[in-house]
């Protein structure tokens, strides 16, 4: 953003006239800066640069652009406002002011759980998300250069598979920990102690006491807030993170000597639930939890009783919708019961609840269920998870079937609904009417039809705000464009629009040869992650200019 768009009135802006590119460009320089002055302690530093970022043009356009294009668009706090007009989100940027903000309460709403009770959600006013998103901006690089190595919830580019994959690393050998800690924290987004998070988060203590104090609203009546910090606000996983941040530096420091002395201390984290692995039952019970239940009570939390508990692994337990066990010497990760119970509850709902609804509507409705699921366990064993699903949705489906016609056959039933495709038969599809006007097919996905393919695990240090790991992030973007089949479609037309050719040496792209995807504009100077910013090129291939030897020579050489 120049300095003249910067400096433009009010009335000048226009929401469709945002050079977007340059905003996130602005922002992700200033969130570079930041994590350097954080990984060289310098917090005034950091505090003057997030000042810079929470007052400049572009990290309001970015956090107005955040909360106006996510999946909560829609939802008013409150004041039953929302942005939805390119005229609001422009007068939203310039009312964007620290000076006289005071949040509104937020709107509480309970969301039921699998074991029967509820979970407080607070919805913020668009505002008051447009100020968190904004202040997130600023805050996220300090949370993600500070975080536990081994924290994957609520992250960025970290997810529940990497999670799992660490477990595995953990737990899979023959001389790995037989006994693991499973912790949850009872209720840990409300009961958060304020003080602490003022004193120890590095933001604008300010404007985060203003959030955590605004209250909330339940059937008309206003409630105050002591503690926690809300479910629902953007800000709200990052200050939870970052407030268990250090658990894992406390039980390195409080056991130093853990993994020589035989003791085989591991910690995966993903956002409040948390394993420890020990080498007894005795040392996890008599020292290592008391080591939890004390830094916790400095944060205001507590264990959860019925959901901590000490477990050997030959038992297995149950972390992030998988059971995790070892039979015989030999660790498996599958899918949980209760996962598979629930997928397959939601599964009936849908087609119970949808007795008169056309075949392709149908399809409709349960394809993104069944892909979903399949592909959150796309990384574990469960080929026959996915097969026993299959004939559990096939006899759902032929019941539903055969229900809408009471007086014909099983024959002209089967030939209504269920189709034969190549070398399968019974394929539940149907034709409908496209936009286009003309028919297509839609055919129910087939869990057992997704591959299973190992995660490869995120490295505990990479930083995504961090310029040095900006080439290690495009690789991954690459190769998880790869795990799914419309990114490997698109991969082939980008390979097809570069005619076959590295765009560095010129020279063909084979199979056989090693390759990886690069963005024409850095994510550092406002690219984005679409395909269209995407170029494939040889492994070592670098840019002629970047690959200039003392000799002046170009061309490729291998990346030291």
């Amino acid at each position: 953003m120049n300095a003249a768009t910067l400096a433009c009135a009010p009335s000048e802006l226009t929401w469709n006239g945002i050079n977007w590119a340059d905003v996130l460009r602005q922002v992700r320089r200033l969130q570079a800066r930041i994590v350097k002055a954080t990984q060289e302690g310098r917090h005034n530093k950091v505090k003057a640069l997030q000042w810079l970022l929470t007052h400049s043009f572009s990290g309001k356009a970015l956090a107005v652009k955040r909360v106006t294009e996510n999946q909560g668009k829609n939802t008013a706090g409150v004041d039953k406002v929302t942005w939805k007009t390119p005229g609001a989100k422009t007068n939203a940027i310039v009312s964007m002011q620290r000076r006289g903000y005071s949040p509104r309460p937020l709107r509480r709403v309970l969301i039921p759980k699998k074991n029967g009770k509820t979970r407080p959600l607070g919805i913020p006013t668009m505002k008051d998300r447009a100020m968190q998103a904004l202040y997130l901006l600023a805050l996220e690089p300090v949370a993600e250069t500070t975080a536990d190595p081994n924290s994957y919830g609520f992250r960025p580019e970290r997810s529940t598979a990497d999670a799992g994959e660490q477990c595995f690393i953990a737990l899979a050998r023959k001389s790995s920990a037989e006994w693991v800690l499973e912790a949850d924290i009872k209720g840990c987004f409300d009961n958060i102690s304020h003080d602490w998070m003022i004193k120890n988060v590095l933001t604008d203590k300010l404007m985060l006491q203003k959030w955590l104090k605004a209250g909330y609203v339940y059937q008309n009546e206003l409630f105050p807030t002591e503690a926690g910090t809300p479910q629902g606000g953007i800000a709200s996983p990052a200050l939870a993170n970052m407030t268990l941040d250090g658990l894992e530096a406390m039980l390195s420091a409080r056991f130093p000597k853990s993994k020589q002395s035989g003791l085989k201390m591991n910690m995966v984290r993903y956002a409040d639930d948390f394993i420890i692995t020990g080498n007894s039952e005795e040392w996890l019970e008599n020292e290592v939890k008391p080591a939890v239940v004390e830094f916790l009570a400095e944060r205001g939390l507590v264990l959860s009783p019925e959901k901590t508990k000490i477990t050997h692994i030959k038992k297995g337990f149950d972390f992030l919708g998988w059971n995790i066990r070892k039979y015989d010497d030999k660790l498996l990760i599958k899918p949980s019961k209760s996962n598979v119970e629930a997928h397959l509850g939601k599964i009936r709902g849908v087609i119970k609840g949808n007795k008169t609804a056309k075949q392709a509507n149908l399809i409709k409705m349960l394809n993104p269920i069944l892909r979903g699921w399949a592909n959150y366990h796309r990384h574990v064993v469960a080929k026959k998870t996915f097969n026993r699903i299959d004939a559990e949705v096939w006899s759902l489906l032929w019941q539903w079937a055969t229900r809408r016609h009471p007086n014909k056959g099983a024959k002209w039933i089967k030939e209504k609904y269920f189709k034969t495709k190549g070398a399968r038969n019974w394929v539940f599809s149907a034709t409908e009417e496209r936009e286009n006007g003309k028919q297509g097919e839609i055919v129910l996905f087939r869990e057992a039809d997704t591959p299973i393919q190992r995660h490869i695990k995120i490295k505990a240090d990479a930083n995504p705000h961090d310029p040095k790991w900006a080439w290690y992030f495009e690789s991954r973007w690459g190769k998880k464009m790869l795990n799914s089949s419309r990114g490997r479609m698109k991969l082939y037309r980008l390979w097809l629009k570069q005619d076959r050719l590295c765009p560095y040496c010129q020279k063909p792209i084979k199979q056989n040869t090693p390759w990886e995807t690069r963005f024409r504009l850095k994510r550092a100077d406002g690219g984005t992650n679409a395909s269209s910013n995407l170029i494939m090129c040889h492994l070592y291939c670098q840019e002629p200019h970047l690959n200039a030897d003392k000799s002046g020579e170009t061309g490729c050489r291998k990346v030291p």
